[in-house]
């Protein structure tokens, strides 16, 4: 369950029946100058920066795509993010990032934003990845070994 008082509250029938979340990725980011706004904290559209970062990561260290020689790849179909307390130039941060979700043709990241120093989860996305066959652009099934690695990885 999310201890954070910003974040959006569940029914307790959801809540009950959640099972608590392992983040076993973690990537430190480095934050920019330039992502820092005129009100002194990181503005959003800096947050989806530093989750594409953790994205890449997973994939590419959980996954082990190489996108040189793939012929499926994951795509971002949708994401979506909450923001719960602000994040200031110097904050050390880190992008945590599971799977809480495996279909056939698509798999759900979840990621938080957790400020290392106060422990508090500063962000929230959710992003719905779909695989894509990059000869014909369209949807493809899962190719076996991704769903191999992320069941082995996150332990489902």
């Amino acid at each position: 369950m999310n201890n954070n008082p910003h974040a959006p509250q569940h029914k307790a029938a959801d809540t009950a029946a959640a099972q608590p979340e392992t983040f076993r990725h973690r990537l430190p980011v480095q934050m920019r100058f330039n992502d820092v706004d005129r009100y002194g904290h990181v503005n959003n559209n800096a947050y989806f920066s530093f989750y594409d970062l953790g994205k890449e990561d997973y994939l590419i260290n959980v996954l082990h795509i190489d996108y040189r020689k793939v012929s499926v790849a994951p795509v971002v179909a949708h994401i979506e993010a909450d923001f719960f307390l602000p994040i200031f130039y110097g904050d050390d941060i880190v992008i945590e990032t599971r799977v809480s979700h495996l279909g056939q043709k698509s798999f759900t990241l979840t990621q938080r934003a957790i400020n290392q120093k106060t422990g508090a989860e500063v962000c929230r996305c959710s992003t719905v990845m779909v695989c894509f066959d990059l000869k014909t652009q369209t949807s493809a099934e899962m190719p076996d070994i991704y769903r191999q690695a992320i069941i082995a990885y996150e332990d489902m």
